[in-house]
């Protein structure tokens, strides 16, 4: 359900940054106007790309779950460069 819920905002961020750029595309906005969407859809980017940052960190974990007790998890980012291989 936390998930569900992350999504769901992950979401409607991404619908309000294209709604901002479908705004200043349209180019019929005052310098203020159009300011003010530039700056909240920055913000709105920068969120987004921290919260895709740790969806890709849990994606990565739920990867490198063992599936069985006895297997242990790969911690390296490129295990294929490890000095044992």
């Amino acid at each position: 359900e936390v998930i569900d819920d992350e999504i769901q905002q992950l979401e409607e961020k991404i619908e309000r940054l294209e709604e901002l750029n479908g705004k200043m595309k349209d180019g019929n906005l005052p310098l203020e106007t159009a300011m003010k969407y530039f700056e909240e859809g920055m913000k709105l980017a920068s969120g987004l790309e921290k919260e895709l940052a740790k969806v890709e960190r849990r994606i990565e974990i739920l990867k490198n779950k063992p599936d069985t007790p006895e297997e242990k998890p790969v911690l390296e980012l490129f295990p294929e460069l490890s000095e044992e291989n």
